[in-house]
Protein backbone atom coordinates (compact mmCIF):
# COMPACT_ATOMS: atom_id res chain seq x y z
CA UNK A 1 0.00 0.00 0.00
CA UNK A 2 2.65 2.53 0.93
CA UNK A 3 5.90 2.94 -0.94
CA UNK A 4 8.96 4.38 0.80
CA UNK A 5 10.82 7.01 -1.21
CA UNK A 6 14.49 7.62 -0.43
CA UNK A 7 17.26 9.11 -2.57
CA UNK A 8 20.96 9.70 -2.01
CA UNK A 9 20.44 13.14 -3.61
CA UNK A 10 18.81 14.34 -0.37
CA UNK A 11 20.06 13.97 3.21
CA UNK A 12 19.54 10.62 4.90
CA UNK A 13 16.98 10.70 7.71
CA UNK A 14 18.44 11.46 11.15
CA UNK A 15 15.81 9.45 13.01
CA UNK A 16 13.21 6.69 12.63
CA UNK A 17 11.53 8.07 9.50
CA UNK A 18 11.91 8.13 5.71
CA UNK A 19 12.41 11.00 3.31
CA UNK A 20 8.94 10.43 1.88
CA UNK A 21 6.04 8.02 1.73
CA UNK A 22 3.92 7.51 -1.39
CA UNK A 23 0.37 6.29 -0.90
CA UNK A 24 -1.46 5.80 -4.20
CA UNK A 25 -0.87 9.16 -5.95
CA UNK A 26 -0.06 11.21 -2.84
CA UNK A 27 3.50 11.85 -1.68
CA UNK A 28 4.15 12.96 1.89
CA UNK A 29 7.64 14.46 2.19
CA UNK A 30 9.32 14.75 5.58
CA UNK A 31 10.63 18.13 6.61
CA UNK A 32 13.90 18.98 4.90
CA UNK A 33 16.57 21.05 6.57
CA UNK A 34 19.62 22.62 4.90
CA UNK A 35 21.95 19.63 4.87
CA UNK A 36 24.09 19.19 1.78
CA UNK A 37 23.62 15.51 0.86
CA UNK A 38 27.02 15.37 -0.86
CA UNK A 39 28.91 16.29 2.31
CA UNK A 40 26.44 15.68 5.12
CA UNK A 41 27.24 19.18 6.40
CA UNK A 42 24.78 21.90 7.29
CA UNK A 43 24.57 24.92 5.01
CA UNK A 44 24.81 27.79 7.48
CA UNK A 45 25.25 31.52 7.77
CA UNK A 46 22.82 32.82 5.14
CA UNK A 47 19.07 32.18 5.32
CA UNK A 48 18.71 32.34 1.53
CA UNK A 49 21.35 29.63 1.06
CA UNK A 50 19.75 27.56 3.82
CA UNK A 51 16.32 27.86 2.18
CA UNK A 52 17.73 27.00 -1.26
CA UNK A 53 19.38 23.84 0.11
CA UNK A 54 16.14 22.77 1.81
CA UNK A 55 14.25 23.31 -1.47
CA UNK A 56 16.88 21.42 -3.47
CA UNK A 57 16.53 18.50 -1.06
CA UNK A 58 12.76 18.57 -1.59
CA UNK A 59 13.28 18.74 -5.36
CA UNK A 60 15.47 15.62 -5.27
CA UNK A 61 12.83 13.70 -3.35
CA UNK A 62 10.07 14.85 -5.70
CA UNK A 63 12.17 13.74 -8.68
CA UNK A 64 12.81 10.34 -7.10
CA UNK A 65 9.02 9.93 -6.91
CA UNK A 66 8.58 11.05 -10.54
CA UNK A 67 7.16 14.45 -9.58
CA UNK A 68 8.03 18.14 -9.75
CA UNK A 69 7.10 21.22 -7.75
CA UNK A 70 4.03 21.48 -10.03
CA UNK A 71 2.65 18.44 -8.18
CA UNK A 72 2.95 20.07 -4.73
CA UNK A 73 -0.43 20.89 -3.23
CA UNK A 74 0.62 21.81 0.33
CA UNK A 75 3.77 22.94 2.05
CA UNK A 76 4.68 23.88 5.57
CA UNK A 77 7.60 26.14 6.43
CA UNK A 78 8.99 26.18 9.95
CA UNK A 79 11.33 29.08 10.70
CA UNK A 80 13.29 30.09 13.76
CA UNK A 81 12.90 33.84 13.19
CA UNK A 82 9.84 35.40 11.52
CA UNK A 83 12.01 38.43 10.70
CA UNK A 84 13.63 36.22 8.03
CA UNK A 85 10.29 35.40 6.38
CA UNK A 86 10.75 37.77 3.42
CA UNK A 87 14.14 36.28 2.50
CA UNK A 88 12.85 32.72 2.85
CA UNK A 89 9.75 33.56 0.81
CA UNK A 90 11.90 35.13 -1.93
CA UNK A 91 13.85 31.90 -2.44
CA UNK A 92 10.83 29.61 -1.96
CA UNK A 93 8.89 31.58 -4.57
CA UNK A 94 11.46 30.87 -7.29
CA UNK A 95 10.44 27.21 -7.24
CA UNK A 96 6.77 27.84 -8.01
CA UNK A 97 4.58 29.57 -10.58
CA UNK A 98 2.49 32.09 -8.61
CA UNK A 99 -0.68 31.01 -10.45
CA UNK A 100 -0.33 27.36 -9.40
CA UNK A 101 1.56 27.64 -6.11
CA UNK A 102 0.45 25.24 -3.36
CA UNK A 103 -1.42 26.01 -0.17
CA UNK A 104 1.03 26.85 2.61
CA UNK A 105 1.53 27.89 6.19
CA UNK A 106 4.62 29.38 7.77
CA UNK A 107 5.18 28.94 11.48
CA UNK A 108 7.84 30.41 13.75
CA UNK A 109 9.18 27.83 16.20
CA UNK A 110 11.57 27.94 19.15
CA UNK A 111 13.99 25.35 17.73
CA UNK A 112 14.42 23.03 14.77
CA UNK A 113 16.51 19.87 14.32
CA UNK A 114 20.24 20.60 14.50
CA UNK A 115 19.20 24.16 15.44
CA UNK A 116 18.80 25.16 11.79
CA UNK A 117 16.81 28.25 10.83
CA UNK A 118 14.40 26.69 8.30
CA UNK A 119 12.66 23.36 7.68
CA UNK A 120 10.16 22.71 4.89
CA UNK A 121 7.80 19.77 4.34
CA UNK A 122 5.46 19.11 1.42
CA UNK A 123 2.56 17.04 0.15
CA UNK A 124 2.36 16.35 -3.59
CA UNK A 125 -0.18 14.56 -5.79
CA UNK A 126 0.34 13.04 -9.26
Amino acid sequence: MKKIINTSKAPAPIGPYNQAVLIKDTLYISGQIPIDPATGNLVEGDIKKETKQSMENLKAILEEAGMTFEHVIKSTIFIADMHQFAQINEVYGTYFDADTAPARETVEVANLPKFVHVEISMIAVK
